[in-house]
Parts: C-alpha cells; structure tokens; sequence
C-alpha cells in the first residue's frame, strides 16, 4: 500500500488544524458529560474523578472509531450508514477500555467486558452510545465540511490560474503590438547605417540584441525586478536615439535601493512608447524623456516625462474613447493595474509645463 498520500495529508496545515478543533471539541463535549454526571446523575463521584473518566471514555471511544474506520475504509470513504453504525458499536467498546484504564489508574478492581455490560452500568453504556452516535454525526459533518472547503480552494486555484493564464496571454498580446512596429522601422534604419555608418549600425544591432532579449524574458515571466525593466527601457530608449539622432535625448534614474523590487513585466513600455509616438515624433524640434522611481512610504512612484507635443486640449482622464489609438496602451495598463494591484493601483497623466506629459503609475509595494 502506498502511504505517501495519507502521510502528505497528514502532515498538512489544513489537516493538523481540524485535528485540533476536534480535540477542543472532544474535550469540551467531555468536560459537559463530567459535569452532567455529577450535577445530574449524582453518583457519589467527585467531579475529578468524573472527569478524569469521562476524558479517559470519551478519547478511548474516539480512537476505536478512528481505528476502526481506517481498518474498514482505510482511504475509501464510508457510507454515512455504515458510519454511524460503526460509531454505536466502538461506544461500548471505547467505554470499556477507558474505564479499565481509569480504575487501574484509581488501583480498583476491573471487571470483565461482559459484567460491565450486564451490571448497573449499563445505562452509562446506553448514554455512550448515544454519545458516540452524536459524535459520529458531529464528524460525519466536519468531515463534510472539510470535502467543500477543500473544493472550494481548487476552484479558487483554479480560477487563480485561469487569471494568470489570461493575464500573460494579455501580455504575450502587448508584447506583440509593441514590437513589429519598433522592429521593422529600427531594421530599417540599420540597413541604411550598415553602408553609411558601420559603427554606429553595429552599436544599434547590439541594443537591439538587448533588447529583444530582455523584451522575450519579460514576456515569459509573471514578475521582474525594476532593474530588468529600466534595462529594457534604456536598450528601447537607446535603439530610438540612434535613429532620431538629436531629436530625443533620454534619461532613466532608478535608485539602488529600488533595483531588486519586483513588478510586474510591460507596465512601463507602453507608457514610454507612447510618449515617443504621440509626444516626441510629432514635434518637429523633438524632445527628451525622463523615465524615474522613487519609493514614498507603502507605494512605489513611477513617472515618465516627456517634453513632446503634450496632452491634447480636449483630454479627459476619465472619457476617452477606447478605440483611440494613443489611448491603447494607457487602457491596456489600467486594465493589468487593476488586475494585478486592485484600486490602489493608478495610472495618471498630466501636462509637463511649458511642453510635454508626465505619466504617473502608483503602485502598492509588496508587505511581505
């Protein structure tokens, strides 16, 4: 027989923590059936002795129901019927067994298993099987309980995954947009360098190398650090600087502290582009753009600025058509923002005076 299953459950949090709410309760229900013999039975017994075989009868059944059930059922699950009937015949038993262990904890006499049954103790046998029978429900149900609780979690695991898989097909997505365009104008423009200026052409074949590299990596991954994503920027940034010349001049400034805090991948690429195609390109004197991060208490600030053409005269943070091309990429980031971070997550756009836009990303940094 193949143990592995039964030992990972076991030794699971899940299972270690129902195992001591039943002990609780088993010990809580015990301590109600000592005090119940001794208010109401009245016996003659102290409510110690009570209760030291009251604990000692009520564990003793409950592990001869345990024993039983995994010699019968060992993994398989049993029928509710069958259970409960089972619980009725481990009652005189596990009686039995912890009275002897009890009187022979008090140094009395232990009478035989059938005497105890024939004798005056019978009614206690009576009310244990009672006992038992509401145990085995009360299991029967936590038993349950756990089996919907635990479906529950698969499902959540489920749709966790489903989530992540859209999400990174929604990045696969991006990635794709992103590049053909950067791709085919930066080939080329090296094909025209490559006869003109090998130099140069040999610098941008080596940026462009880096950066399809570190852009593959980003799509492949669920979470990077700042570092990675600045250094994608730079090759991006630096691929474009060759080929507008003088027209766009750059700068990144990401603190050391901040290099190896994790986000996640293509939040800031789009961003980026969009201030080179609708703010820098179109400007005939062409423009700078300043990537940067900076830490304030919980949340992590990113800003792209650029001194290009600026917002238009009619722009409405909160209605803009989605269809509009220069508002894809923005729409696209809001939409992972919320998916990934929730509503403290936001992406804002302003003017850049005299000229220009500052993209604002707001992030909740990680309390782990």
């Amino acid at each position: 027989m193949n143990y592995s299953p039964m030992l990972r459950q076991l030794s699971s949090p899940e299972f270690r923590l129902r195992l001591l709410k039943s002990l609780l309760w088993l010990t809580g229900f015990n301590i109600g059936v000592a005090l119940f013999i001794t208010l109401i039975l009245r016996t003659g017994q102290s409510f110690f002795v009570n209760l030291v075989f009251s604990m000692l009868i009520g564990y003793s059944i409950n592990v001869v129901i345990v024993t039983l059930r995994w010699l019968i059922w060992r993994d398989q699950k049993p029928p509710r019927f069958l259970f409960l009937l089972m619980c009725m015949v481990a009652a005189p038993i596990g009686y039995f067994i912890g009275g002897t262990i009890g009187m022979t904890i008090y140094g009395l006499k232990t009478p035989g298993f059938l005497s105890v049954i024939k004798s005056g103790e019978g009614i206690m046998v009576l009310m244990s099987i009672f006992i038992s029978l509401f145990a085995g429900i009360f299991f029967w149900n936590q038993s349950k309980l756990a089996e919907l609780e635990a479906e529950q979690e698969k499902e959540k695991a489920r749709t966790a995954a489903i989530e992540k898989q859209a999400m990174q097909a929604q990045l696969q997505l991006l990635q794709a947009q992103i590049e053909p365009h950067m791709l085919f104008n930066t080939l080329a423009n090296l094909q025209g360098l490559i006869a003109l200026d090998p130099a140069r052409a040999q610098h941008m074949l080596e940026q462009l190398i880096h950066y399809l590299r570190a852009s593959l990596l980003s799509s492949r991954t669920e979470q990077t650090t700042l570092k990675h994503e600045f250094n994608l920027l730079t090759s991006y940034l630096e691929l474009l600087a060759i080929r507008m010349g003088k027209r766009l001049t750059y700068q990144t400034d990401l603190p050391a502290e901040l290099e190896s805090q994790g986000i996640a991948p293509m939040l800031l690429q789009p961003l980026v582009e969009n201030a080179i195609k609708h703010g820098i390109e179109p400007s005939m004197s062409g423009g700078s753009v300043h990537v940067s991060a900076q830490r304030e208490g919980q949340f992590l600030h990113l800003k792209i600025i650029d001194t290009g053409m600026g917002l238009p005269a009619d722009y409405d943070e909160h209605h803009q058509p989605e269809h509009h091309h220069s508002h894809v990429g923005n729409a696209n980031v809001r939409e992972r923002l919320l998916a990934l971070y929730g509503a403290q997550a936001s992406l804002t756009l302003k003017d850049n005076l005299p000229n220009g836009v500052i993209a604002h990303l707001c992030i909740p940094l990680s309390t782990e």
